[in-house]
């Protein structure tokens, strides 16, 4: 069962009630309850009768963190407790950013909550702020400290104060834990290699290559340009340290009891600043193990329940969120599974459903997106995918091949069409992206701009092609409408809001140069954003309409995630329809046009779908109430239709 659940059901005449209960008695139930589940996955990971002692220490440290959290933080565990799955009401809509490129520092963010909160944001994905080393440093994933802020950033107090301003807001504040690596830099990073061997076993530290090399022999690269191999020699270590990600990031060695719960105590003080959202960063690495690639190992996913079910033993408000960027099969397990289900994070990237957005973008078809999606097994009733357009990162084409075949595509060809569209290798194609480590070896690579550019608004309006502007705008609302109305959490990305282009300015600066997603992390522009009310404009076309769909997603509850979206598959491929119910009367029909030509669907297969009463209809987006007449029912180019039946 899930334990979170269990908990608020056992507690559930105190909750009634928050303030008056006794956070130390329900901590106690918490730690009961949940203590089984530990024990069983701590001993699974660490046998019984090397490790005996060290659970003692385990069980005495969830006493003590518990002891450590604010009261106030506390009493927002309980409400959350009694509200119960929080994370999946459709109000919530999220954003991320990065401070410095958003508004300078954690300060110049405060001042522009106000900003979000226009566009309907209440939650927000803050890129890391903790300090780092100077020069390349992966976006700040190289993590010197886990609570620490960059002084570029402003202090540990200004974050602090920015985290109480949004909680008065009702805002939702996300942070990553950069879960799988410190940078070496780090304290332990620095005592191992000065020669504390106590600190070389957090580490995957050896004298000679044997061991590395075995590692080698099924081991992926990550950045196979810019940090080929798993192994870094360290001069003054005079060891080899395995750095999966890049050279200056070591991997921790979860094999060792005393770094999970170190890294378990890093975690709740990052929970204890206020945080209501933590994503873990890379979590599909953290177990090594000779002879695998080393990726989604049943122990990682041991790894990361342990540090949930601790989680909630001590800051039952919290919630984790999976990153795992991997195949579908694989993206589901890490909700949980076994007796574990729904007991690991509560939200993973759905970057499935992301992928397949850009590939029926760019087919202008939804055959491998009904392929994918209909055999993607159903999340846990707890869980809630976060779904986005595209993020800070590189856009992978992470689906399965199976699917590409069974539509009668050959898969290496279909990939390298993607790309080309993507990357300007296509001179029909509207899209201004970049390709991201390319595997000329393989085939593989991944894509790289900004969501308007890949969408085709900069070419529209370096060639002063209109029809390009105007189809870009839609298919930016197109998406972003997929996303606010599939169910889990939208998670917008800053900029996108008010259709901003690629910024190729990185490629003067050293450090960044070899890195093409920083094509896609641009400076957010105040100019632009001041114009989101100026009729016409192409921010105000995007920002007005993007706000009109969240709005309406607030006030409907048929959108809160309590039940999956219901696909159908019209006899027309180049049109998305799916369903979403509140679990009783009522429902809304989503349909999308992914052609660049109007669609039209037969109006008595709409009608046939089974819930429809009578055949009037209201669309949400429009504000239209019309009779669906048996014939024809068109859609424009990228157009969207929220369709509520009266």
């Amino acid at each position: 069962m899930n334990q979170a659940a269990f908990h608020s059901y056992l507690a559930s005449g105190v909750l009634k009630f928050p303030e008056k209960a006794d956070p130390q008695q329900l901590f106690d139930l918490r730690f009961n309850s949940n203590i089984t589940l530990i024990q069983h996955l701590f001993f699974e990971l660490y046998p019984e009768e090397k490790h005996l002692k060290e659970f003692g220490k385990l069980q005495q440290l969830l006493s003590d963190l518990f002891d450590k959290r604010p009261d106030h933080l506390r009493l927002i565990d309980l409400q959350r407790m009694a509200e119960g799955n929080w994370y999946q009401d459709q109000r919530l809509v999220g954003m991320q950013l990065y401070v410095d490129r958003f508004n300078k520092d954690l300060k110049g963010l405060k001042a522009k909550l106000s900003y979000l909160e226009d566009l309907g944001i209440n939650l927000i994905h803050l890129m890391p702020v903790t300090t780092r080393p100077e020069g390349e440093n992966d976006g700040g994933y190289a993590v010197n400290s886990y609570t620490e802020v960059d002084p570029r950033y402003g202090t540990r107090a200004d974050l602090i104060h920015l985290i109480k301003a949004m909680h008065k807001k009702q805002m939702h504040i996300m942070l990553d834990f950069v879960v799988n690596h410190t940078s070496d830099e780090f304290p332990w990073a620095k005592k191992a290699a000065a020669g504390n061997k106590k600190y070389q076993r957090y580490y995957y530290t050896y004298p000679d290559r044997e061991i590395p090399d075995a590692f080698e022999k099924s081991l992926p690269e990550v950045f196979p340009e810019s940090a080929p191999g798993n192994f870094t020699y360290n001069e003054e270590m005079k060891k080899w340290v395995m750095t999966v990600f890049n050279n200056y990031q070591w991997d921790l060695n979860y094999s060792n009891p005393e770094v999970f719960m170190e890294m378990l105590r890093n975690l709740v003080a990052l929970a204890n600043i206020g945080v209501d959202v933590v994503r873990f960063d890379a979590l599909a690495f953290l177990w090594k193990k000779i002879g695998t690639i080393s990726q989604n190992l049943p122990e990682a996913h041991m790894v990361i329940s342990l540090f949930r079910l601790c989680l909630q033993v001590i800051a039952p408000g919290v919630i984790l969120l999976a990153e795992a960027i991997v195949a579908p099969n694989n993206i589901i397990k890490y909700f949980g599974q076994g007796i574990f289900k729904g007991n690991e994070c509560e939200l993973a990237y759905n970057a499935t459903l992301m992928a397949l957005l850009w590939n029926s973008i760019a087919t202008k078809k939804t055959l491998l997106l009904y392929k994918n999606l209909k055999d993607l097994p159903s999340k846990p009733p707890e869980g809630a995918w976060l779904n986005y357009i595209r993020c800070h990162d590189d856009i992978g084409l992470g689906f399965d091949d199976r699917y590409i075949y069974e539509v009668g595509w050959d898969a290496t060809e279909h990939r390298k069409f993607l790309l080309d569209y993507y990357t300007q290798k296509l001179e029909w194609s509207p899209s201004f992206g970049q390709l991201f480590m390319y595997n000329p070896r393989t085939g593989d690579g991944r894509i790289t701009g900004s969501a308007a550019s890949l969408l085709g608004l900069e070419k529209g309006l370096k060639t002063k092609n209109e029809k390009f502007v105007d189809q870009a705008i839609d298919k930016i609302v197109m998406l972003h409408g997929i996303i606010l109305s599939f169910g889990g959490i939208p998670m917008l990305y800053a900029g996108d809001e008010i259709g901003t282009l690629n910024d190729y300015s990185y490629l003067n600066e050293k450090d960044k140069r070899d890195d093409s997603r920083w094509l896609n992390r641009p400076i957010h522009d105040w100019e632009a954003s001041k114009a989101r009310y100026q009729q016409g404009s192409i921010p105000s076309r995007v920002f007005q309409q993007i706000k009109h769909l969240i709005d309406i997603r607030r006030e409907h509850e048929v959108f809160a995630d309590r039940n999956l979206p219901v696909l159908h598959e019209p006899n027309n491929n180049h049109v998305l329809v799916f369903e979403r119910t509140d679990g009783k009367n009522s429902g809304i029909l989503v349909l999308c046009n992914f052609h660049e030509n109007d669609q039209v669907l037969d109006a008595g297969w709409i009608t046939a779908l089974g819930y429809i009463k009578n055949a009037m209809y209201s669309d949400l987006i429009s504000g239209e109430k019309r009779k669906l007449n048996s014939g024809l029912f068109s859609i424009k180019p990228y157009e969207i239709f929220w369709l509520e039946f009266l």
